[in-house]
């Protein structure tokens, strides 16, 4: 039965997490006490501070702060030697840094099709696509649902082959009760402005339980150097920490992370309610308690109406005022990857080629309430309608 509502506004907002006093009160401290004579930005307790908390939230041994996923994800390959020859194999469905920390090394990106149901990368699938060639497979957590972490760990211990998740959805995320961040030789977070916890707009780290990997990313993540009675450079390395100010209020987000996963889970639950008997709407799988609540993303089943995402959204977001983001376009119809050859992958993985067609992202984050769950609901049953006509 049609209900009559008043439109309102409900944007996609660029901030993920909660900012309060206690991330002002962290930054002002520490510029309060680099302004004093004497003063200084380094060095920087506040990082090792905020390393071991984050490896121990996450389950790992290490954690190395840096500063963006995708210099995570870059550090990686050039700690495992990855260079021109080299295949990674990989998801279609995922932030396009995940393929060109790869290519940016001189290696060939190679897709494997996801899971039609996690929309997480299929071990069964990466089984297909290796080859000699093949020097690491990097699966993504999708949205903040583990990926299949006993799938891949198989395949690394018959093959020797290194996994590198990308957890940059992540943080908290848990596969069988435990957290992922000990899986694998290592996992790539981000701190960026729309994840869940971020330290002031940028900011990423690696988690690994390999010691020796670690001081490798350690050294190529801050110049090359070995610290000690005379500074060393032992290789090539750059500039990716993470500064003074953000470490510190690394430490207040985490303090806060598991309160806001909780928020998120709420709503998370509460949309799948409303849109529960939706049958044209694929609701996200996984939603309970483990799942790291990144995005609430849902697919248009194309084979259930006569119009395409664009028409829904194009209502959707214009009429109704929800924000939608699309989580995400296929890897190979960017422009940069099209340039390289990439384009003619998509007949290699149909289930990712269909979910990247259907897939958006719902503006549900840790200040939505339950009345903003029954508006967007109510607004996409609408421009379901609308759509078709």
């Amino acid at each position: 039965m049609h209900t009559e509502r008043t439109i309102r506004e409900i944007p996609f907002g660029a901030m993920g997490g909660v900012y309060a006093e206690d991330d002002i009160d962290a930054v002002m401290s520490v510029v309060q006490a680099a302004a004093r004579p004497g003063g200084s930005f380094f060095p920087l307790p506040e990082e090792t501070d905020f390393q071991n908390a984050f490896a121990d939230h996450e389950g790992a041994a290490r954690a190395i702060a840096v500063n963006s996923c995708g210099t995570a994800l870059d550090l990686c390959m050039m700690a495992l030697g990855v260079g021109p020859g080299d295949e990674v194999i990989t998801t279609p469905l995922t932030f396009v840094c995940t393929a060109t920390c790869a290519i940016a090394r001189g290696a060939r990106v190679v897709f494997a099709d996801i899971d039609p149901a996690t929309l997480c990368l299929d071990p069964h699938a990466v089984r297909q696509r290796i080859t000699e060639k093949t020097k690491v497979i990097l699966p993504v957590h999708f949205a903040g649902l583990a990926a299949d972490c006993d799938g891949f760990d198989a395949i690394a211990d018959e093959t020797g082959i290194p996994i590198i998740y990308d957890a940059a959805h992540a943080v908290s995320t848990r596969y069988k009760d435990r957290p992922v961040g000990g899986r694998g030789k290592a996992s790539c977070y981000s701190f960026q402005s729309n994840k869940n916890m971020t330290t002031l707009g940028e900011g990423g780290a690696v988690t690994t339980n390999d010691e020796e990997f670690a001081e490798i990313v350690r050294q190529k993540k801050t110049f090359g150097y070995v610290y000690g009675p005379e500074l060393r450079v032992v290789t090539v390395g750059f500039n990716y920490r993470l500064t003074k100010v953000q470490c510190a209020v690394g430490l207040t987000q985490l303090a806060k992370i598991d309160e806001v996963i909780a928020r998120r889970l709420e709503a998370f639950r509460h949309m799948q309610r409303m849109l529960e008997g939706v049958e044209e709407i694929i609701r996200p799988a996984g939603i309970e308690a483990g799942h790291g609540c990144h995005l609430y993303v849902v697919r248009l089943d194309t084979d259930k109406v006569t119009f395409d995402r664009a028409a829904l959204l194009h209502v959707l977001k214009n009429k109704y005022k929800v924000g939608c983001a699309i989580h995400y376009p296929a890897l190979w119809s960017w422009e940069v990857l099209a340039q390289l050859g990439y384009s003619e992958r998509a007949a290699d993985c149909p289930i990712a080629a269909k979910a990247c067609r259907q897939v958006f992202s719902l503006p549900l984050f840790p200040h939505t309430t339950a009345e903003d769950c029954e508006y967007i609901a109510w607004a996409i049953k609408q421009s379901l309608v609308e759509a078709g006509k």
